[in-house]
């Protein structure tokens, strides 16, 4: 077998704190920093290329991509000096194609890089406050220019080219922002920094001329071509978090205060800036970026949108999240996505939209991929049934990865650090050692169940058994075997005298191999519980074993730089590490590959047997010493990790390039845990969502319908109109052609008028024209005469004029003779003046020789040449005093201006030292107010170590809390099936009073007809009684007078008289006449009260409808205040649980006594439990009475009725209703 090799093919980290750490090579190809070298990371296929850094690099500081895309630049910290190395992209591995002179170097450490837009320079900055900037030609690796940049202090340096000019550079850090221009060699500085110097953290280039800073004051300052052109301050941001319902309990009150007072106190401090076509991306304070879009109007930028980091739901403090710096943000090249990087090694990714299709201000990032480890990480392993691996870290988290396919498939963060993990062979389960106890986890589908826990402290190593059924912890220097069935403790193997840093199983799970700090390799047999063999070397402190499959070898490592291999409880060989310790060791399953870490984080793979010569193959890999490191079962992965908080997957082949060959290909189980109350759950929801979607499709239907039905009455209305429209249009068609070939018509016939007249005003114009040019010409003939007349006049004046000009120019030489005579005088006087300073001169030239010379022949000349003048321009002499009377004027004012502009100038700077005096005394109160916030820090310290003590104490009641949180869980679902059935008793009720309330209303309106009824006939029922009575009594008075008629009945005459007298008496001619005239009024009134009674009844009928609908519309009135109400009692409750759990928290806090604490977390729960029991009582109580009210109203109604229909069955009415008819 030729030897091994082995190459990365996935990388989970991230690099922190990386100068232009974040790049896009495509539009889904991220490169980053992570390790000791770069990553290229593809977003949708989730494949992962790793360039590694140069040998004993110590991880990148600073990287930069070509505009083009082809080249990456990369500044490495090795040893000494740094390294600027240049790659190619192009290929599949990148390939390395310059390794820049160290020696020209002028620094340690290079802080920026940057490429020029035809990337044929290399910009790159060192570290202050003793900064240079150098230029290289690097395909010629040729150091073209380096000038000295001089900071006032420590702090982050950033140098970049113009994106449109090969040689401007720009490079800002604390006190100076400088252009400069290369040009033959040299850089020379463009612009004069005026103002205070501010502390520059970063910038970009906005446009050919604008660049915008960061300042670590919140100022964004832009300049354009080196000079101010617009600043503004950017306020501390606090994260916009909506209040919901958090499914984690936040108890650590006090450190959240304490987070909240420092918030308070903070400044904005803008760390990255980033630019984009429509704007730029700048991050003023942590976990927050802010878009700015430029205005059309002012020329300025305006912020558009707010974008957050994402919450981080697997940690114990999901809102520290936001509390990350971010450090570096790049866009994609169609600016589709936005990716940052933060100072805790996360990656965070951002759509970006148009801002019109936003409609909330606030936006919030999402994970690249997925979150990393942010710490050391401490604890390594794998599993056999699954491609898994489990991580933890210093970080305090669990993570489980899978190889197979590049992803984190569970994550969760505890409260203490982790400092070991081992994953049992079903990859179901794993044990996790923490700083208080070591903990026995299930991996459910989407948790980590803590299942059983152990009392063991600071736990250091545990690792399953291959077969699993028994797994070993390290407490100090005794190793604990416990049984993973029952959980108990099995043997202890005692025997280490120092503490045990490795345990390793041999693959029966009959052996057992460990190694401790005082130098010590034990050899144990599990089934006595007693060493079989043992080889003790005082001078090394192991670190890291490792077992062959067959248990025979031991390999270990350790401090004295060698790698030894024991068997038969002696050390047979010892293999140099050459100036390096090693770390961690692995051995293949096929024992012939063994692979080592180094503390300078790269990884050594090596052929067995070992041999004394440096027979190794070296990978550089991490920026940190290596950590854990094994082989999978199939030797086909490498998994290594490191303090860096980077997992290396590995794949092992020969130097050849082939793969590895196992005995065969394993195949992987799919099974996962999960718990049964997740799966009520989930099914609970899956019954509640196939509810919802039924609602939602026979809602969904019903509204299509109506759609539908509505869209088909438009169709109509619209063919209508359209039609309508159609016949109308035609018509009018119709009739606008018509109309067009009458106007045509009547076009062509004006059209032919208008050529009649045309020619007639043509040919009457010509015989106009004819006349008017013979009129012109006698005219003209005339001018004539009259121009020679003028002619001779004028002449004439002339003539007089240069008569007049003559003499005029007589007197004028007159006058200017006598001016040449005044002249002559003034001039023999200056010649006089002139003999005077020659002789003067002359005594000079004694003293000053050719000065002398020269101005006396200056003098000469100007007086002559003054003489001249004189001789000549005496004409103009007026003129030029005129001239020079204005010079004299607008010198003078001149001279007032620049007095005025003096005084201006010395007002300015009395108010400059004004200002000078006012800021120095603010800066004296500023350096006050620092003494007193970092003496305030420090009492907040303490306040925060204070509160961590509280915080542990608090943790001690988190169980018991979470145990009665689910029994008030248990309760609150009984109960609310409870008042899903009271619901459901309330609404049958309400339909019941429904369906009383119409029956009384029907009863009512019957009630009030039979009462009218009623008062109807017992008025005709007493004017029948009152009729009986006349009638009776008028009957006996004529029984009374027949038998006193009936006396005479033997005496006719008499008999006759009487009986006439009785005719006469009671029978009358009007009354029968008044009896049927009474008949006829009684019909017709009956007529009027019966339609007195149908309208009566009509408006009645009208009323109760009124009624009827206002019943109606009150009682939907109240149904929808009772559901408000019932809502507004569920939000109370809602407060209530909130505040009880409050309350609880604080007794806890304040030590308060188990049963105060039972009583008081007991009593506001039975409250809360039996007030809606008592609020869904009290309206069925009501509604039973008034059932019970309504019946016996009825039954008294009912009672009513059968009076009145007695007292209409009267035997009296009914004669009388016989008579009547």
């Amino acid at each position: 077998m030729a030897g091994p090799a082995v190459l990365p093919v996935a990388v989970f980290g991230c690099r922190p704190r990386v100068a232009g750490g974040v790049c896009f090579l495509e539009e889904q190809v991220v490169l980053h920093a992570a390790g000791a070298g770069c990553l290229r990371l593809h977003l949708e296929h989730k494949w992962h290329n790793f360039i590694p850094g140069t040998e004993k690099s110590r991880g990148v500081q600073a990287l930069a991509v070509s505009p083009d895309r082809r080249f990456l630049a990369v500044s490495e910290a090795a040893g000494e000096q740094p390294v600027l190395a240049v790659y190619e992209l192009t290929a599949e591995r990148a390939r390395r194609r310059k390794v820049l002179a160290a020696d020209e170097l002028p620094a340690r450490q290079t802080v920026s890089l940057a490429f020029s837009p035809d990337s044929r320079l290399l910009a790159a900055a060192t570290a202050p406050p003793e900064g240079h900037l150098t230029c290289w030609l690097w395909e010629k690796q040729q150091l073209a220019a380096a000038v000295r940049v001089q900071a006032a202090g420590d702090g982050p340096c950033q140098v970049s080219f113009n994106p449109q000019d090969n040689t401007q550079v720009c490079i800002t850090g604390n006190g100076f922002f400088k252009l400069f221009k290369y040009s033959e060699g040299y850089l020379k500085q463009m612009n004069l920094q005026r103002g205070e110097p501010e502390n520059y953290l970063c910038h970009a280039w906005l446009s050919e001329e604008e660049v915008l800073c960061g300042t670590d004051t919140g100022k964004l300052i832009l300049f354009e071509t080196g000079e101010l052109h617009w600043e503004t301050s950017l306020e501390y941001r606090k994260p916009h978090r909506k209040q919901e319902e958090d499914t984690t309990k936040e108890y650590e009150s006090g450190l959240a205060f304490e987070d909240n007072g420092l918030q308070q106190h903070s400044l904005p401090q803008i760390s990255a800036v980033a630019a984009y076509s429509k704007g730029f991306a700048c991050s003023p304070s942590p976990g927050v970026v802010l878009l700015f879009k430029k205005t059309s109007e002012k020329e300025v930028y305006e912020e558009r949108q707010e974008v957050w980091l994402p919450q981080d739901q697997f940690s114990t403090e999901p809102k520290k999240s936001s509390s990350q710096d971010i450090t570096c943000i790049c866009f994609s090249p169609s600016e589709e996505m936005m990716v940052v990087s933060t100072n805790k090694n996360q990656l965070y990714m951002f759509t970006m939209f148009s801002t019109k299709l936003l409609r909330e201000k606030i936006s919030y990032f999402a994970y690249m991929n997925f979150p990393l480890h942010s710490n050391s990480i401490t604890g390594l392993d794998m599993c056999i049934w699954k491609p898994i691996l489990a991580t933890c870290s210093l970080d305090r988290s669990v993570r489980i990865w899978n190889y197979k396919t590049n992803t984190l498939q569970l994550c969760k963060e505890y409260q203490e650090e982790a400092y070991t993990v081992s994953l049992h062979p079903t990859g179901l389960f794993c044990l996790v050692g923490f700083s208080d106890k070591l903990r026995f986890i299930s991996l459910l589908y989407e948790d980590m169940h803590v299942f059983k826990e152990f009392a063991v402290k600071k736990c250091r190593e545990c690792s399953f058994s291959n077969g699993g059924h028994l797994f070993a912890a390290v407490n100090g220097n005794v190793i604990q075997i416990y049984s993973s069935i029952t959980f108990e403790n099995v043997t202890n193997l005692k025997g280490h005298t120092g503490k045990v840093h490795a345990i390793k199983w041999s693959a029966d799970d009959t052996k057992f191999v460990s190694c401790d700090t005082h130098g010590a390799v034990y050899e144990w047999n599990l089934l006595t519980g007693k060493k079989e063999s043992e080889c003790v070397l005082k001078t090394c402190i192991y670190s890291s074993i490792s077992l062959t499959y067959d248990a025979k070898i031991i390999f270990a490592v350790g401090s004295d730089q060698t790698l030894k291999e024991i068997s038969e409880s002696s050390i047979q060989q010892e293999v140099p590490a050459y100036d390096v310790v090693y770390t961690t060791v692995a051995v293949s399953r096929s024992g012939r590959m063994i692979f080592v870490g180094t503390s300078l984080g790269t990884i050594r793979a090596m052929k067995y047997p070992l041999t004394l010569k440096k027979d190794f193959s070296e990978y550089q890999a991490h920026a940190g010493a290596v950590t854990k490191m094994t082989v999978t079962r199939d030797d086909q992965f490498l998994l290594t990790a490191s303090e860096d908080g980077c997992v290396f997957i590995w794949k092992v082949c020969d130097k050849e390039g082939g793969g590895v060959k196992g005995e065969q290909e394993l195949e992987y189980a799919e099974e996962v845990l999960i718990m049964r109350s997740d799966i009520d759950k989930k099914s609970q929801a899956i019954l509640d969502l196939q509810i919802c979607v039924r609602d939602l499709k026979t809602e969904s239907d019903y509204e299509l319908r109506l759609k539908d039905m509505y869209c088909e009455g438009k169709i109509k209305a619209l063919e209508e109109n359209f039609t309508q429209e159609i016949d109308s249009l035609k018509t009018k068609y119709q009739i606008l052609q018509e109309e067009k070939e009458k106007q045509q018509l009547q076009h062509e016939v004006q059209l032919a008028e208008l050529m009649d007249k045309q020619a007639r005003e043509v040919q009457r114009l010509e015989s106009d024209s004819s006349q008017k040019l013979s009129m012109e010409n006698e005219k003209y003939q005339e001018l004539q005469v009259k121009s020679q007349k003028m002619e001779e006049e004028y002449e004439k004046q002339l003539h007089n004029l240069e008569e007049s000009k003559i003499r005029a120019v007589a007197e004028l030489k007159e006058h200017y003779e006598k001016k040449l005579k005044h002249k002559s005088v003034l001039l023999e006087e200056a010649k006089e003046n002139i003999r005077k300073q020659i002789e003067a001169h002359e005594e000079m030239e004694k003293q000053i020789y050719e000065d002398g010379d020269k101005e006396i022949s200056e003098l000469k000349d100007k007086y002559e040449k003054q003489l001249l003048k004189e001789k000549e321009s005496n004409m103009q002499l007026k003129g030029e005093i005129g001239v020079m009377n204005k010079r004299l004027n607008s010198l003078q004012k001149e001279l007032k201006d620049r007095n005025r502009d003096i005084e201006e100038m010395r007002l300015e700077q009395q108010k400059l030292q004004d200002i000078i005096k006012s800021l120095e005394k603010d800066i004296l109160a500023l350096k006050t107010d620092v003494k007193e916030r970092t003496e305030t820090i420090l009492e907040k310290e303490k306040h925060v170590c204070d509160l961590k003590m509280k915080n542990q104490e608090l943790q001690n009641f988190k169980f018991v809390l979470n145990y009665r949180i689910e029994e008030f869980k248990k309760q609150i679902g009984s109960r609310e099936n409870d008042i899903e059935t009271m619901k459901k008793q309330i609404s049958e009720m309400e339909e019941e009073l429904e369906q009383f309330r119409k029956e009384s209303v029907e009863l009512k309106l019957t009630i009030t007809q039979l009462q009218q009824k009623q008062k109807t006939t017992a008025g005709e029922v007493h004017k029948e009684m009152e009729k009986r009575q006349n009638m009776e009594t008028l009957i006996k008075r004529f029984k009374a007078d027949l038998h006193n008629c009936v006396r005479f009945i033997n005496d006719s005459k008499k008999m006759k008289d009487g009986i006439r007298e009785l005719y006469t008496k009671y029978v009358h001619q009007p009354d029968m006449v008044e009896a049927q005239a009474e008949d006829a009024d009684l019909q017709q009134q009956y007529k009027k009260q019966q339609e007195y009674n149908e309208r009566n009844l009509a408006v009645l009928r009208k009323k109760v409808m009124k009624d009827k609908e206002m019943h109606h519309t009150a009682y939907m009135r109240i149904m929808q205040e009772n559901v408000s109400l019932i809502k507004e009692i569920n939000d109370l409750r809602q407060e209530l649980r909130v505040a009880n759990t409050q309350v609880h928290d604080l007794q806890s806090a304040l030590r308060l006594n188990k049963n105060k604490k039972a009583i008081q977390d007991t009593a506001p729960s039975g409250e809360l439990l039996s007030s809606p029991a008592v609020l869904r009582l009290n309206p069925e109580m009501e509604s039973e009475k008034i059932i019970e009210m309504q019946q016996l109203e009825i039954q008294c109604l009912r009672d009513q009725i059968q009076e009145m229909g007695q007292a209409l069955n009267y035997p009296g009415s009914v004669s009388f209703s016989q008579k009547s008819s």
